[in-house]
């Protein structure tokens, strides 16, 4: 049986996401894992893409989740002393 793990909301990441249509969240919320921390599921950046032509993420977001999971990385780390 699998262990829940918590939840743990980096940045402005559980704002931005309460911002977006409820079928939206539900869809996130449903889809939400980690491969890198066995004990929780970090939640680095969420945004709604609205480019309809090009497929990349934008620059800044790139940065903002880079500096995000340095964030949680430190977060991790401290849990683990």
């Amino acid at each position: 049986m699998d262990t829940i793990r918590p939840v743990l909301w980096i940045g402005s990441s559980l704002r931005d996401l309460r911002a977006l249509p409820p079928e939206v969240r539900r869809d996130i919320g449903q889809a939400l894992y980690t491969a890198q921390f066995a004990e929780a599921v970090y939640v680095l950046h969420v945004f709604q893409k609205k480019s309809k032509r090009g497929i990349a993420t934008p620059k800044q977001d790139i940065d903002l989740i880079r500096r995000r999971l340095a964030e949680a990385v430190r977060d991790h780390n401290e849990r683990q002393n």
